[in-house]
């Protein structure tokens, strides 16, 4: 039990609380000026203790700068370099600069709020949301170390991201735009028929292709991350197989022929792993030159994804492969995605229980 002693001060008396820690460990806090206040705070210990709610005083002192950075390294161990670069990006850039010199005892969920919306008014939603992910983390460990009891955080709100409609296209804009790669040409028919990332696209080799099978072996995605390409697993580290259309027969064999399992399938101009082109209309992008020339909606590299998937659910596919196809987490997550899509099979429900209806009744 807690046990209040009295002391002098130039002030006048005070009143002081020794008791002990969870785990033992005697201490002690000053300063109250009535022994009822010192009465009222050993309650609240103990009270603490019973429920496994107690947090010591000194705990919650560290600041987030003084946490930011252990958290960051701990994330490495863990993240993808990109993925990595993005928060270490919202700490340095967001976070460190608000919040620096702040005790994490000291940070409520209103000052939380206030510092989201304000950062809102001139940045995206994205820079928003992973900005306060940070944060968010960071205090969540506090919560873990004992430092705070709960998370000011949790319930606050961010800038809704927006999402921009997505851009399909159909068989004949996707060959005007082969068409006016060039070089590239295969490249784009990969990615439109297939639906496999870009990272995953330029990390094939020609072991990774099954001609007989008509398949593609995805095992490896490559991120540039600033200056340097990073080669790792896929996506949600799972590796899967790909099923590629008769009518890149030709491709494939003529990219395989008479090359070393090893050898890249679609490299750069130096041999080596093909680098992001520019998108934005820009000299030098390859990509948007195409389009531009292909007369055809302006669309990225990643939008090919978004058309593979359209294509093969306009050819009658399910939402099951096409979650194999894209490498989706659940089939759940593909029909969230790509709803729009699937909005014909609506139609084809209610005829087919009209149709039994009828034969039922007949």
């Amino acid at each position: 039990m807690a046990t209040i002693e009295s002391y002098e001060t130039s002030g006048g008396k005070r009143y002081q609380v020794r008791y002990r820690t969870p785990e033992h460990k005697q201490t002690k806090k000053r300063g109250f000026r009535t022994k009822r206040d010192a009465e009222q705070f050993a309650a609240s210990v103990e009270v603490q203790k019973y429920r496994g709610e107690y947090v010591s005083h000194q705990a919650g002192q560290a600041t987030v700068g003084e946490l930011g950075p252990g958290w960051l390294v701990r994330q490495s161990a863990h993240l993808k370099p990109s993925s990595l670069l993005a928060l270490e990006i919202g700490w340095r850039v967001h976070v460190e600069p608000r919040w620096r010199d702040v005790r994490v005892s000291d940070i409520s969920r209103t000052t939380i709020q206030d510092w989201v919306a304000a950062l809102g008014a001139d940045r995206s939603a994205t820079t928003v949301k992973r900005a306060f992910g940070v944060l968010l983390s960071i205090l969540d460990e506090a919560v873990d170390d004992r430092r705070i009891i709960a998370n000011p955080a949790k319930g606050v709100k961010t800038k809704r991201k927006v999402m921009r409609g997505r851009v399909y296209l159909n068989h004949k804009q996707v060959d005007r735009l082969a068409r006016e790669a060039g070089d590239a040409s295969g490249v784009v028919l990969v990615l439109a028929y297939t639906g496999i990332r870009w990272g995953e696209m330029i990390a094939l080799r020609v072991r990774d292709v099954d001609t007989t099978r008509r398949r593609l072996s995805i095992e490896r995605n490559a991120v540039e991350v600033g200056t340097e390409i990073h080669v790792g697993t896929p996506k949600n580290h799972e590796r899967r197989s790909v099923p590629y259309i008769q009518m890149l027969d030709p491709l494939f064999e003529k990219a395989c022929a008479s090359k070393p399992p090893e050898t890249l399938l679609f490299p750069g101009p130096d041999g080596e792993l093909r680098r992001r082109t520019r998108t934005d209309g820009s000299s030098g992008g390859w990509f948007a030159g195409a389009v531009r020339r292909a007369g055809i909606p302006r669309v990225t590299p990643h939008d090919l994804r978004h058309t593979a998937a359209s294509l093969a659910i306009s050819s009658g596919a399910n939402a099951k492969a096409v979650q194999r196809m894209l490498g989706h987490k659940s089939a759940a997550m593909t029909l969230d995605v790509y709803a729009d899509l699937f909005e014909d099979d609506l139609d084809a429900v209610a005829a087919a229980m009209n149709d039994a209806a009828l034969r039922a009744l007949s």
